[in-house]
């Protein structure tokens, strides 16, 4: 609210942001209705997308969702599931070194590197289960 408050000279008068009635200790207190006033008349000239507020499209799901994002993931993760199996299983270090060749965070490689090593061990799991064993 500060900020908008001390840029309120900047606006057109009619998107200006009200007044503040009274203020009690560091804290600000406005009129609700010039308040709702205000949001309303600035909404509908600026559009609240142009604003860059709220949560970016899509499902709210992130990567369970589908899309780019779980693409992305899937590439991921095929990465680090073949730099596990060519390293005969998990490093110290690894989603460093995976973020260092491949760009991107080693924080999201790690994500990618928990979810490759689940699924070795799941792959691991069915070869060596009841019923399991090598393929002929």
């Amino acid at each position: 609210m500060a900020r908008w408050y001390t840029g309120r000279g900047d606006q057109p008068e009619e998107r200006r942001h009200p007044e503040v009635v009274c203020t009690v200790g560091r804290r600000h207190y406005f009129d609700q209705q010039a308040m709702e006033s205000f949001w309303a008349a600035w909404q509908e000239e600026v559009g609240t997308a142009r604003l860059g507020s709220g949560r970016r499209p899509g499902d709210g799901q992130g990567t369970r969702g589908g899309g780019v994002g779980r693409e992305r993931r899937e590439q991921a993760v095929a990465v680090a599931l073949a730099a596990l199996r060519q390293a005969g299983g998990h490093h110290h270090g690894l989603a460093a070194r995976l973020a260092h060749e491949h760009g991107g965070v080693a924080r999201s490689w790690q994500r990618a590197v928990s979810e490759a090593r689940s699924l070795l061990e799941q792959d691991q799991d069915a070869c060596t289960g009841p019923g399991g064993g090598a393929a002929p």
